[in-house]
């Protein structure tokens, strides 16, 4: 390739299009974004250049270098990457359908009310049954003591995200998984660069997933990651992602002749002997194409370089949030963390307390003022059509309360100083007006 190409790209990369990247900060014009991609030039470079230069359009060896190096960083052997966080989900909850692994069916998954609905949306979609528990309001997590109060010989699994990134008390929850032979399904996609213990998010779990959607810590534009120290599984969850088929050649080796087995053309069917096929066509699965592109690949091995930087102005961010609003206990709900936990934050979350006014008002004011609030997420999932028939929402009282009255703000690495001071003087500026 020509170096000129890059050369060129990196100079004239500054985008100002793109989630108010690089824009000039106008107060009260320019639009805060609650979250976007942190990156620059060298992320646009490498997908160039793997894109002109790749053996791959689809996903290939930029692919298969990603997801060993992010096994490396969540602490479990193997990865396999696919389009998205909500397929990484469905992924990893339909492996335990397969029978190769743990031939589950009709059984009961327990998982929180509220959330987002790519956690729960899985379960049904494999015709297992959601268990639904309420939340804390002090940590927006699911209700551990409801957890336990559910349980019986039906459920096998338990399934939830760390909510923007907080984990619940993980001590307490692999004990419950060790004493009732839980299967541990662990969805990190707010939570990269989060520990416990010392230990990172995505590295308890049977299974544990990622997402690297624009708004979240890393990003790929789109993609997932479902990770797992188990190589069977690694090989039911790249055989659903890859159509379901049997072969396991990945990266170069899929330009093996003979492929990874040694033996590509040979009788694979145990229905038919005297039949030989070639490997690449044999299926065991019944799966997805759910693939994502090599440059995606490319992209992430250099944001993965950023993540630290990334997780450290998260916690400043916050921190800065926290001391604020924690000035107005009479006002506001901040979130609490457990001792143990190192927060890579996603956001950082609010529940209005008073009577004053509502979460409706304070986010409308926000919005006028150009910066952009986000509910917790779907918050009680009961509420809407798709999952209305599922039960009472109001049988979770506190998921309830935080579909009422929890909101929460960015604190992307890409906000400046200048523009949180914004922030608060605008809910300053909201709060002196109630006593006006």
């Amino acid at each position: 390739m020509n170096p000129d190409i890059l050369n060129l790209v990196r100079k004239y990369w500054p985008i100002t299009s793109v989630y108010g990247l690089n824009a000039e900060f106008i107060p009260g014009k320019t639009t805060i974004p609650y979250a976007g991609p942190v990156w620059d030039e060298e992320e646009v470079a490498e997908a160039i250049h793997t894109l002109l230069e790749g053996k791959w359009l689809t996903s290939g060896e930029k692919v298969r270098e990603f997801e060993r190096a992010f096994s490396q960083h969540v602490g479990h052997v193997h990865s396999v990457m696919c389009n998205s966080g909500s397929s990484a989900n469905l992924l990893m909850v339909a492996a335990l359908r397969s029978k190769r692994s743990y031939d589950l069916h009709d059984i009961g998954i327990i998982t929180p009310v509220a959330g987002f609905p790519t956690t729960v949306a899985p379960i049904m979609q494999n015709r297992f049954r959601p268990v639904f528990v309420d939340i804390e309001l002090e940590t927006l997590n699911l209700d551990l003591d409801e957890v336990e109060a559910k349980l019986d010989s039906n459920v096998k699994a338990l399934m939830f995200a760390h909510v923007l990134g907080n984990p619940p008390d993980l001590d307490r929850v692999k004990e419950m998984c060790h004493q009732h032979d839980l299967l541990f399904l662990e969805d990190t996609c707010d939570a990269l660069g989060s520990r416990w213990g010392g230990t990172p998010l995505g590295g308890f779990g049977v299974m544990s997933t990622c997402s690297f959607y624009p708004a979240h810590h890393i990003t790929t534009a789109e993609g997932g990651m479902v990770s797992t120290s188990s190589a069977d599984l690694e090989k039911i969850l790249r055989s659903l992602c890859w159509w379901g088929r049997d072969c396991y050649c990945v990266g170069k080796a899929n330009l093996l002749e003979n492929g990874t087995c040694g033996h590509r053309f040979d009788a694979w069917l145990p229905a038919a002997p005297d039949l030989t096929i070639d490997h690449k066509y044999v299926f065991t699965e019944m799966g997805y194409n759910l693939k994502p592109l090599d440059l995606q690949g490319a992209i992430g091995l250099v944001q993965l370089q950023k993540l630290e930087r990334i997780h450290k102005q998260r916690k400043a961010h916050f921190e800065v949030y926290q001391a604020f609003f924690d000035q107005y206990p009479d006002l506001f709900r901040t979130v609490k963390v457990h001792p143990k936990a190192d927060v890579s934050w996603f956001g950082f979350p609010v529940t209005v307390i008073t009577d004053q006014f509502t979460k409706d008002q304070l986010t409308r004011h926000l919005e006028s003022a150009k910066i952009q609030t986000r509910n917790y997420f779907a918050g009680n999932l009961l509420f809407h059509p798709a999952y209305s028939h599922l039960g009472n929402a109001y049988d979770y009282p506190n998921a309830v309360t935080a579909t009422r009255s929890t909101f929460f703000l960015g604190v992307s690495p890409n906000l400046t100083g200048e523009q949180i001071e914004y922030v608060k003087d605008r809910v300053t500026d909201f709060i002196e007006k109630l006593k006006a």
